[in-house]
C-alpha cells in the first residue's frame, strides 16, 4: 500500500471529482502552488495511484439497457481454464467488467445489452456453450451505484 498524505488524498479527490479539470483549478482547489501541483499529480502517477482518466457512459442511452451480473463456476479450475476463459469474456461486446473471484463461483461478469432477449442469448448461446462452464447464475442489475470519490482507507487500531 502506498503512504499518502493529506495533500495527495485532496489532490485525488479534487480529480476524480473531475479529471478533466486545469492543474492550475486543481491547485487552487487544494490550496498549492500549481507547481507542487504538478509535481504531486505526477508522483501520484508514477506511484501508480492514478493509473489514467476515463470517460462514464450511460449505457442505457447507448441501447445497453439491461445490466446483469452472471456467476460462472469453471470445472476443472486449472490455471490455464481459468486465464483461457477471463480473456475470452472481457473481449465479449456484452462484457463490461470481469471480477475473478473466489468462493462458490469462479467469476462475476458484468454484461450490459439491449433487452432481456440480448441477455438470454448471451447466457444460452454464449457461456453455456463453453466445455470448461460447469454453471452460471444470472442476477439482473435494477440499479448500479458507484461512488464517485475512493479515499484511502485509514489504519484502525483493533478494538475500534
Amino acid at each position: 500500500m502506498t503512504d499518502l498524505d493529506a495533500l495527495d488524498t485532496a489532490i485525488l479527490r479534487e480529480l476524480q471529482d473531475d479529471a478533466r479539470r486545469t492543474n492550475r483549478d486543481v491547485a487552487a482547489a487544494v490550496g498549492v502552488a500549481p507547481t507542487t501541483a504538478l509535481d504531486r499529480t505526477r508522483a501520484l502517477r508514477d506511484r501508480g495511484v492514478i493509473l489514467g482518466a476515463s470517460l462514464d457512459v450511460d449505457l442505457a442511452a447507448i441501447g445497453r439497457q439491461v445490466q446483469a451480473l452472471v456467476a460462472v463456476r469453471i470445472r476443472p479450475p486449472t490455471r490455464a481454464n481459468i486465464e483461457e476463459f477471463r480473456t475470452w469474456v472481457i473481449g465479449l461486446p456484452e462484457t463490461v467488467g470481469v471480477f475473478v473471484v473466489g468462493g462458490s463461483e469462479d467469476f462475476l461478469v458484468h454484461v450490459a445489452v439491449p433487452d432481456n432477449d440480448a441477455l438470454y442469448g448471451f447466457v444460452i448461446d454464449r457461456l453455456t456453450q463453453r466445455p470448461e462452464i460447469a454453471d452460471v447464475r444470472t442476477s439482473v442489475v435494477y440499479e448500479h451505484l458507484r461512488k464517485r470519490q475512493v479515499g484511502p482507507m485509514t489504519r484502525s487500531r483493533p478494538g475500534r
